[in-house]
């Protein structure tokens, strides 16, 4: 990378590694792009069209705010106003580069973590966009779920640990990324697993039923159908560890009006996701909570056992579960859902195989998740 410039991945291991006292992230986006969607801890100096025209009265302005002694990071869209503001602040004496390809770029970023806390399980987080997925393995064999579309990236990490892929899943029919489970099943020519609620128009599609298992080395990953979130929606269990997809996350819960919006067909499907919490919530308390999403949780890897996710009073919908009380459940879900994920409904279209991906298929999926009730 140019001495200029930052990957964002070294900003993204800066942060998760507490190493961002040394690093000031400054975003020179406008203020509701920033608003909306930005990277945790960041100082917002909104002047993106005025560096478009290469106006640099305003950042100018702010010299006096920006830290001397401290790297500067600048994040912009797709890096371009970004580069500018970067070289105006070196010319003034500042340690600054660009962040390469902006917020484009900090989405595409992926870091793994080896879960101590159960055995056979390396958790996969996107920190731009709070996506979760995971290399199941025992042996030398692995299953992926829940994979992003940088299939490169659970090929690396098998690599890496001298692992065969030998399966592929997914935990439901995705809305907020484009899912690379088709594809890496393909190019590695081994099952993809998705249950067949979810299944829409797909191909070649090995479809899940609760209670069965599938094969990684001599263990078993257990498909638990945990209906809600979308009618296919399935939990696995591998060992101590379950990983919980979009119906449990540590906070909140998956949300249920993807499928239809209508207030009738939330009732029902959130009245379906209870039920499927009530079952998660009777395993063991030792069980390894691993969810498919996160909101701004720093803890990695993300993982709580499922006795301290029960004790906690952060997650409130999980509270309802635990008091049986599926009325308050259901009315807290329909009255404090918010912004569907972006282009949702084009992401669905693809993962369902009624759509193929087009150029932008990376755009889809940029910006803040919004999976969660609440």
């Amino acid at each position: 990378m140019s001495n200029t410039k930052f990957d964002p991945a070294a900003v993204a291991r800066r942060i998760a590694e507490n190493d961002a006292a040394d690093l000031f992230v400054l975003d020179v986006r406008n203020e509701d792009d920033y608003e909306e969607w930005r990277i945790d801890g960041s100082t917002n100096v909104p002047i993106y069209d005025e560096l478009l025209e290469y106006d640099y009265s305003t950042l100018e302005g702010h010299l006096d705010e920006l830290p001397k002694d401290t790297e500067i990071a600048v994040v912009c869209v797709a890096g371009i106003t970004s580069a500018r503001a970067a070289e105006f602040l070196r010319e003034h004496g500042f340690d600054a580069k660009s962040v390469d390809e902006g917020m484009n770029g900090w989405g595409r970023v992926h870091r793994q973590y080896d879960v101590d806390a159960t055995d056979g399980v390396v958790q996969i987080v996107r920190p731009g966009t709070g996506c979760v997925s995971y290399l199941a393995h025992d042996g030398e064999e692995a299953v992926v779920v829940d994979p992003s579309q940088y299939v490169d990236r659970y090929l690396n990490a098998a690599d890496e640990r001298d692992l065969e892929i030998v399966g592929v899943a997914d935990s439901h029919a995705h809305a907020d990324h484009v899912s690379g489970a088709r594809r890496l099943a393909g190019e590695l020519d081994v099952p993809y697993y998705l249950h067949g609620d979810d299944a829409g128009d797909l191909e070649d599609v090995t479809e899940l039923a609760d209670g069965e298992t599938i094969s990684v080395g001599d263990r078993d990953l257990e498909v638990l159908h945990t209906p809600g979130h979308t009618p296919g929606s399935v939990s696995f269990r591998f060992g101590d560890a379950l990983l919980s997809g979009d119906t449990l996350f540590l906070r909140s819960v998956g949300r249920p009006d993807l499928e239809d919006s209508s207030e009738d067909a939330v009732r029902e499907a959130a009245s379906r996701l209870f039920d499927s919490l009530e079952r998660l919530t009777a395993l063991e308390d030792e069980t390894v909570v691993l969810p498919g999403h996160f909101s701004d949780e720093s803890i990695r890897p993300l993982a709580t056992e499922l006795g301290d996710l029960r004790a906690e009073t952060t997650n409130e919908l999980l509270s309802y579960v635990e008091d049986d009380d599926e009325e308050a459940f259901v009315e807290t879900i329909v009255e404090s859902l918010t912004d569907e994920p972006a282009n949702y409904n084009e992401i669905k279209q693809i993962n369902w195989g009624r759509e193929q991906p087009g150029g932008d298929v990376e755009a889809l999926e940029l910006g803040p998740n919004n999976c969660a009730a609440n």
